[in-house]
């Protein structure tokens, strides 16, 4: 996977070095439930450290509420780091290390085992505090005033990305797992959720929250939600065999996706939740 793992052999006439190495690795369609789990993530980059090679000097990790998990690995050769998105099935590790002796692809696949994930991107792969001659040298790169200026970076808040691309509406959807059985068999906590929602987001409805029970089908018996809003729509459908809700929130005028998921993980009494955000054009 990583051809560089490969050393160039020194040249004595251009002794430029670098004091370290630096790698920023992407992990997609994690598996179902990894990354809730501190223990889980901590487990996975402790094991990475250990099948590359590294010297594990300690470790520490952090669940977030309602969910994400952060941690780090130290290692004497420097670290491991890690923050996990369940709601994306997604988890972003950078490793850094200082040590020749460091096997980096053994890293990333063990971590790839350990997270389930079935797409894998080595986003970047830097030399770090380069010695020597480093503006005479093609692998220094620019000065970093010019690569802040050229840099193109994407946004990470919803707002700053809705603002530059000016779409005509926002839909998210919300899929809610191990929800309360009590609250989505009932269609009054239902409406109810609607109602506080609205107010939450302040989007005004228009005409009553529509509840209807549908049951023919095991599989997919439960309550079915409608609720039409000045700037368009809410709905959603709450599974009585999985004890799931699932939520779509469209509007033209914004608001915050992940306000939404965590206002209905709260209501419903959900164990975690995945989200996915749509600008539409």
């Amino acid at each position: 996977m990583l051809d560089k793992n490969i050393k160039p052999s020194v040249d004595s006439h251009n002794p430029v070095f670098a004091l370290g190495r630096q790698l920023t690795i992407e992990y997609y369609d994690c598996g179902q439930g990894v990354l809730l789990s501190r223990d889980a993530v901590e487990k996975a980059l402790l094991k990475g450290a250990t099948d590359s090679g590294a010297t594990i000097i300690s470790s520490s990790f952090h669940k977030f509420e309602p969910q994400g998990v952060s941690g780090v690995v130290i290692i004497a050769e420097s670290h491991f780091t890690v923050h996990a998105w369940p709601e994306h099935d997604y988890a972003a590790v950078d490793i850094f290390t200082c040590g020749d002796n460091i096997n980096l692809d053994a890293a990333i696949h063990s971590m790839e085992e350990s997270f389930g994930s079935s797409r894998v991107v080595i986003s970047s792969d830097q030399n770090r505090g380069i010695i020597g001659n480093p503006f005479e040298s093609q692998s220094a790169g620019k000065n970093i005033s010019d690569t802040i200026r050229d840099r193109k970076t994407l946004p990470i808040s919803w707002k700053k990305a809705y603002d530059k691309k000016d779409p005509w509406g926002v839909l998210t959807s919300v899929d809610i797992y191990d929800c309360a059985p009590d609250i989505i068999r009932d269609a009054g906590m239902i409406e109810n959720f609607v109602v506080n929602l609205c107010e939450h987001i302040e989007m005004k409805r228009f005409g009553d929250c529509q509840v209807v029970h549908f049951g023919e089908d095991e599989k997919v018996a439960g309550f079915s939600m409608t609720q039409l809003i000045e700037t368009s729509l809410i709905s959603g459908h709450f599974a009585n065999a999985t004890n799931t809700a699932y939520l779509d929130i469209f509007s033209c005028k914004f608001y915050e996706p992940r306000e939404v998921a965590e206002f209905a993980l709260s209501f419903f009494k959900g164990n975690h939740y995945k989200m996915q955000v749509a600008l539409r054009q």
